[in-house]
């Protein structure tokens, strides 16, 4: 190492860095593969879903009513030990002058925390949840109301209405579970209610957990009968059927997110990326050592042959090669750790969030000794072999046969190297340009200046309509609609008897909203009227459909104008068709445009808002004032349209910036290697470039020389990563219903980019050697 400094720093720092990014992409996989692990019970409990086949596909749902609890656990006694209800709910809760509209509250059966391990700091799991008027806070949530005052037994009021006592205080969620709470409060404050005993109402999880003793297939077996018993009448009125099943706990967190489930999700297909990232890393990071090792074959090869001549077996010469590959992989290791200790809080901000504490994961110490195993073996296994292999005269008298050998192995290596960092360019041009097309795509809406307010509380619901022209009559709103779901959000699915077919029922996708609907979102109007107060009748009498819905008909849009259409689940009137609008993405981009009928129903979630263009503050604290007046007791709290479409594409968005830094270490990883291999180059042809120059080589003709050798497996490393990366995105690119096409330039950007990048880094060093002194080079000893 002392000999030779400029190789033994890139060998360090090509595995320094390798290594470091290993260790943040396992730290990243250790806890997305953590997720629910921690329950003592979890290979037993699973969710239970209804299961229904929407425009085409099998769709899990797994919101239900209460009454599934309770049905199952009756007709399945020896089969479900134990059925826990979670309802997700938002509430105002107040403890004096302290009030929060809090996003994090769980309606639970009494049996909660004897089912979950979320650990209790006061309070007994069997009990705590045993009274209704108990609560349960987590650590964190009582230091908001109490400070540090016991909050054991002060009394917290909700929504204004209903009081409760503090039973308990559960230790802070652990950030690896699906389930996140703040507060859980009895559900069987409700079960009195209509909607609690509604077999059509689906609100909650059901969690069950089996007998270790049955099979889950037996179980799902018996749910046929189990619908056909509880939901067969309701099924025939409704004129579609739907199946149940159930999942393991621990598989919840990498199901796909959907509409129908607005718990955390994880993605799976990440969690694979990066662990390809980093292994192609580890790899890229061996492959330089194993380069400049065995470019550096021949000036130990005199070391070999005295060893061999004073006794050494080639085994022991091996072991020796190897054991000085495990050091340099010790030594980066060591300093990757470093390195991590820097970067982590950079790292835990493009994450979104912050990893556990991994020093007493043992986790971490068995991956970085193997790290050290697998890269001192990798990294050193050819050079040992190589080297061990040389006959001891000949390597003495310094005519070794290797060079040859070594010089095809050596460009085969770079041409897996920066084959691996093209495929990568490739991939992150695609995904950028894919994320591109999303955010820039006419979404066949207008999202400018629309704000979001959600009907999330009874003072805002019961007065929504007045809140609703108090807003239209400022001139800083351009209109204001009441609706059950914006683009990109819920859009429920009902069944529906049409003219076109009227003995049998079909499944659209549904937006109920007011007269205000279509202005409010630009739509576009392609065949009748728009929803009018000139017709009172439109309110129970009249739908709206997109041209999908038609099509689905049977219909044109101007053949669909005055047929009749019946909501099978909700509505006892037929209502006529009075306008069809064009497709717009009121769902993601990733799932086709599907049939919608838009009625007038009172189901109303949320007030879409535009704004005029301008002062965008003034008229943000104008509707806050409004809100205010009709829910004083609620914070305002809004977003905006585009800022929630932007959010469909999250995880996508995280995969393209950890692409991309990822990426950009490993084709860096890559020219370190290129520019040691190039810089012994120059050093062993030193005498030859020499007598070149002295012969009248111009400095360019000696810069080609060098820069020939070098860029040729670059070039052949450019071409084969080609197919490979367009297998590899056109996969990646089907998730998208609506996605780009893959062009020849993409592939060129990458191409030139992987031997700029190269030229660069050869011609450096092979500028130097060529305007050297050739005196100097020429010089003996």
């Amino acid at each position: 190492m002392r000999k030779q400094k400029l190789f033994s720093f890139i060998n360090i720092m090509g595995l320094t860095i390798g290594i470091t990014c290993c260790l943040m992409i396992f730290l990243f996989i250790l806890n997305e593969c953590s997720y629910d692990n921690f329950h003592s019970k979890g290979k037993d409990i699973y969710r239970v879903y209804r299961v229904a086949k929407i425009n085409g596909e099998k769709t899990d749902i797994p919101y239900l009513s209460p009454s599934y609890s309770t049905a199952l656990l009756n007709d399945y006694p020896e089969d479900i030990l134990k059925a826990v209800r979670v309802m997700p709910d938002n509430d105002l809760i107040r403890y004096g002058n302290t009030a929060f509209n809090e996003q994090k509250i769980y309606l639970a059966d009494s049996n909660f925390f004897q089912l979950f391990d979320f650990p209790l700091l006061q309070g007994n799991p069997a009990t705590v949840l045993s009274q209704p008027s108990n609560i349960v806070l987590t650590a964190s949530t009582a230091k908001k109301y109490f400070g540090t005052d016991d909050p054991i037994g002060k009394i917290l009021k909700f929504n204004e209405k209903m009081e409760f006592r503090v039973a308990g205080i559960a230790k802070d969620v652990p950030l690896n579970s699906h389930l996140n709470f703040d507060f859980v409060v009895p559900i069987s404050n409700w079960r009195n209610e209509d909607w609690f005993k509604n077999w059509n109402n689906n609100s909650l999880f059901v969690y069950v957990q089996l007998n270790p003793s049955i099979s889950p297939a037996s179980l799902t077996a018996k749910f046929p009968r189990f619908m056909d018993k509880y939901m067969g009448d309701i099924y025939k009125e409704i004129g579609f059927k739907m199946g149940l099943m159930i999942k393991p706990l621990r598989q919840i967190y990498f199901e796909e997110a959907s509409p129908f489930d607005h718990i955390k999700h994880g993605n799976q297909k990440m969690v694979y990326l990066f662990m390809s990232i980093a292994v192609l890393i580890l790899i890229i990071a061996c492959i330089n050592f194993m380069n400049l090792s065995t470019a550096k074959a021949a000036d130990r090869s005199k070391e070999v042959g005295l060893r061999k001549v004073l006794g050494a077996e080639r085994k022991q010469l091996m072991g020796q090669f190897i054991a000085e590959s495990i050091l340099y992989a010790a030594l980066a290791t060591l300093l990757a750790i470093l390195l991590l200790q820097l970067l982590m809080p950079a790292y835990n901000r493009i994450l979104g969030y912050e990893l556990p504490a991994y020093w007493s994961n043992p986790w971490l110490y068995l991956c970085m000794l193997g790290i050290i195993l697998v890269v001192g073996l990798l990294a050193g296994s050819y050079p040992a072999f190589l080297l061990s292999s040389f006959k001891p005269i000949e390597s003495l008298k310094g005519k070794m046969k290797a060079g040859k050998q070594g010089a095809f192995f050596r460009k085969v290596l770079v041409i897996f190297q920066f084959g691996i960092s093209v495929l990568l360019i490739v991939s992150i041009t695609i995904i950028v340009s894919q994320l591109q097309y999303v955010k820039s795509r006419d979404l066949g809406f207008n999202k400018a200046q629309s704000m979001i307010v959600k009907l999330d509380n009874n003072s805002i619901w019961d007065k929504k309509t007045a809140f609703k022209i108090e807003l239209q009559h400022n001139s800083q709103v351009e209109s204001v609609s009441l609706m059950s779901g914006e683009p990109g959000g819920f859009h429920d699915f009902h069944s529906f008897e049409t003219e076109a077919n009227p003995n049998e029922k079909q499944l659209f996708n549904t937006e109920f909203a007011d007269f205000e609907f279509v202005k409010t979102l630009d739509l576009h109007l392609i065949a009748g009227r728009d929803f009018s107060a000139s017709f009172p009748t439109d309110s129970a009498e009249a739908v709206l459909i997109n041209r999908t819905a038609a099509v689905k008909m049977g219909y044109t849009p101007e053949q669909a104008i005055g047929k009749w259409m019946k909501d099978a689940i909700s509505d006892k009137n037929r209502r006529k068709i009075i306008g069809v609008v064009e497709n717009y993405h009121y769902a993601s981009l990733k799932e086709p445009i599907g049939p919608l009928v838009i009625s007038n129903h009172e189901d109303r979630r949320l007030a879409l808002i535009r704004l005029k263009p301008g002062n965008l503050a003034t008229a943000i604290n104008i509707v806050g004032k409004s809100y205010e007046h009709y829910a004083a007791n609620y914070p305002f709290e809004f977003s905006f349209l585009d800022y929630k479409l932007n959010q469909l594409y999250q995880s996508e968005i995280k995969q393209e910036t950890i692409f991309s830094i990822f990426s950009i270490i490993a084709i860096v990883i890559a020219c370190l290697g290129l520019f040691g291999l190039t810089a012994f180059t120059a050093l062993k042809r030193k005498k030859e470039i020499g007598v070149r120059k002295v012969l009248g080589s111009s400095n360019l003709n000696i810069v080609t020389l060098l820069s020939k050798d070098m860029l040729q497996p670059v070039l052949i490393g450019t071409l084969l990563a080609f197919p490979i990366g367009y297998y590899a995105m056109t996969k990646w690119l089907q998730q998208f219903a609506y996605k780009i096409d893959i062009v020849w330039w993409m592939f060129a950007l990458a191409g030139f980019l992987a031997i700029l990048i190269a030229l660069i880094t050869v011609g450096f060093q092979a500028i130097k050697a060529a305007v050297a002194n050739p005196v100097e080079n020429l010089r003996t000893e």
